[in-house]
Parts: C-alpha cells; structure tokens; sequence
C-alpha cells in the first residue's frame, strides 16, 4: 500500500485552507504558490473536496475556497477517500481472490488488519489537530482582511454588442431568408 500524490497534496493543500481560511475565502492559485503543488492538479482535488462537501466554493472577486465544515470535524480519512485514495494494503482489492483462482493468499488477514488500522488511525486524526500542530512548529499564517470592494471613479464601459453571426452556419442561415 502507498499513498499517492493524490492524497498527500488533498491534506496539504486542506491545512493550508484551514490555516488561511479567517481571512476569507482562499485561492487554488494562492494555495499552489504556497504549497508549490499545479493548479490543474488542485482544481481537480477540489472538485472532489467539494462534491464531498468537505470545502465551499465563493465564485466572483475575492472568492476562492472555504472548508465545509469545521477543522475539527474533518478527518484525514475524509480527505484521501473524497480525492479517490485508495486505502487498501491487500492485493486482491479486498476481493479474496488474490491468487487469480479466486482464492486467499497467505497473507490476506495480515493486509486485511493493515487496512481496518490504517482507516482506524486515519480517522483518528482531525484537520484541526493538523492546524494546531503547524501552528505550534510556529507556521506563520499572514492575515489579511478581507479585501473590501472598493467603488471606483472611472465610469463603466459596457461591451459594444456585434448583431452579426458569429459562425458560417448563422451566415448560411441568414443568407436563405
């Protein structure tokens, strides 16, 4: 069993939203500069967080991402399961069919055991106490305010709308009439 880059980068860039997350809304593109991790890479892992409503989106100026639910109620577990990590130490895939011919290896309970203790000690570990250890080693987190919309002096320049077709089949269409 190993852990990927998958599950690794979810938790690292997870305790960099948390750390950062008082000052607002946070920044994939943010969170990768810090965290040197791609921001494809992290928009993908993201999605995921989301759709497992581990972290929310702010769309618009200012916006980025937020956890989902408090610090504390965030595990490890959580995070690598939403991105897909696969926790599984058997070679079978838990299938009991390790040897091909549907059955066990000698060492399927041993592996077995790994997974129950590997998701036991996962879960056991909160988002929050992760924070508070980063905290303690003395990461320093800036703080910024929120920024605040400020209102502007120059006037609004609306776009110049072109009532024109904008693909040979509109030109086609407008012909024929």
């Amino acid at each position: 069993m190993r852990l990927t880059t998958k599950g690794r980068f979810a938790v690292t860039a997870m305790i960099d939203l948390a750390l950062r997350q008082d000052s607002g809304p946070v920044t994939l593109a943010a969170i990768s500069k810090r965290q040197d991790i791609s921001l494809s890479y992290l928009e993908q892992l993201f999605g995921k967080l989301r759709r497992n409503d581990l972290v929310e989106s702010t769309r618009g100026p200012g916006g980025g991402y937020s956890l989902g639910r408090q610090a504390s109620d965030i595990t490890v577990a959580d995070i690598i399961v939403s991105v897909d990590e696969p926790l599984d130490a058997t070679h079978c895939g838990g299938r009991e069919n390790c040897n091909g011919g549907g059955g066990r290896c000698m060492t399927h309970d041993l592996w077995t055991t790994l997974n129950a203790r590997m998701l036991e000690f996962l879960q056991s570990v909160t988002l929050q106490k992760l924070v508070d250890e980063q905290s303690g080693k003395g990461v320093e987190v800036e703080h910024k305010p929120a920024a605040k919309r400020a209102i502007s002096s120059a006037p609004v320049v609306k776009p110049i709308r072109v009532k024109a077709p904008n693909s040979v089949f509109a030109l086609g269409g407008m012909v024929n009439k």
